[in-house]
């Protein structure tokens, strides 16, 4: 029981995270001019956009895994395998958000606008996971409707996912607010039945362990 407790949390934080930076970014057009200007309007709320949809993305494998487990087969291993080198692509392209972003702060919009315009479309390796990051949720919500490891309507939600903008500075249209609602219709209410009901002083324990190392790892990271 005690292995599900990464994939519960998972399934219960990732979602609202994802929802909450797709949200953060709202109304800004989708497309990267419009996204740099509104860093450089609102520096805060873009940087809180895109850091809560990057953790997201990064906490959601476990919660994959699980599922993926749940489903089993076929569909549960190549949907698993597939929607997580789509995260891994997500992640890769929120790097290059973040070096843009810092170009507006250190260059000026224009100058940034522009550099970002030359060398959008230089090739990297990571396209090749841009696929994985459509057709990986459409697996996954097949197996999860075969197998029965998510109700009907949340197999359903969770291919809404495969809807999710793909790219490089992407905003907010109202494709990924239905993807990233969709996606919390199906994974949060999993999150909550495959969570463990600990004792209260086991959870007091394993509470403080996890502040701490949250604490110790940011630290760590700052002083990198």
């Amino acid at each position: 029981m005690r292995t599900l407790v990464p994939g519960a949390v998972s399934l219960l934080l990732a979602p609202p995270l994802l929802l909450a930076g797709v949200l953060l970014r709202l109304p800004h057009d989708l497309f990267f001019p419009v996204q740099l200007a509104a860093y450089e309007q609102s520096p805060s709320r873009i940087f809180a956009a895109y850091s809560c949809f990057l953790l997201g993305t990064v906490l959601l494998w476990p919660g994959i895994l699980l599922l993926a487990r749940r489903i089993g087969g076929g569909f549960g291993l190549w949907g698993g395998i597939l929607v997580i080198c789509g995260l891994i692509g997500r992640a890769f392209h929120a790097g290059i958000d973040h070096l843009a972003f810092q170009l507006v702060r250190v260059l000026g919009l224009d100058t940034a606008t522009q550099v970002v315009a030359d060398s959008y479309g230089a090739y990297h390796v990571m396209r090749v996971f841009t696929v994985p990051m459509i057709l990986g949720w459409v697996v996954l919500a097949i197996g999860a409707w075969r197998s029965r490891a998510l109700w009907r309507p949340g197999a359903v939600a969770l291919g809404l996912m495969a809807a999710m903008p793909v790219g490089v500075l992407k905003g907010t249209e109202w494709l990924s607010v239905v993807a990233a609602a969709g996606l919390c219709v199906a994974l949060v209410p999993l999150g909550f039945r495959e969570f463990p009901r600990p004792e209260p002083r086991v959870a007091l324990r394993w509470g403080l362990v996890g502040a701490a190392s949250i604490t110790a790892l940011y630290f760590l990271g700052q002083a990198g």
